[in-house]
């Protein structure tokens, strides 16, 4: 973290958004840094914060939305003659998502709650 702080530059005011898991590891970030306010992390808690996923929550998930819309647009019911069809198919369906537009932004957001 502190090494992308340190080459990112940031807006004053403004600070990173570390999605995390329920993973043991980020559970132990987030008390050192957040929960204990370690004073050696002051510098982290100064530039990021972290949104902290649910267990298991493949709604807030944003892949899971991609996978769930490509799924049901692409390959839901059809039956593909190997797996470079499949892979075709999928790949098309990912280039239209090659540069932002309004669709993935749906899929990719969701209410923060804090």
């Amino acid at each position: 973290m502190r090494e992308h702080i340190r080459v990112t530059p940031i807006d004053a005011g403004k600070k990173f958004a570390i999605i995390v898991d329920n993973a043991p590891w980020h559970k132990k970030a987030i008390r050192l840094i957040e929960d204990e306010k370690n004073p050696e992390y002051a510098d982290i808690r100064e530039k990021v914060v972290f949104v902290k996923l649910p267990p298991y929550s493949p709604d807030s998930n944003p892949i899971e939305q991609v996978w769930r819309i490509t799924r049901r647009e692409n390959t839901h019911n059809i039956f593909f003659n190997g797996k470079a069809a499949l892979e075709t198919k999928v790949d098309r369906a990912f280039a239209k998502w090659a540069t932002p537009n309004e669709q993935l932004r749906t899929l990719c957001s969701f209410k923060r709650k804090d």
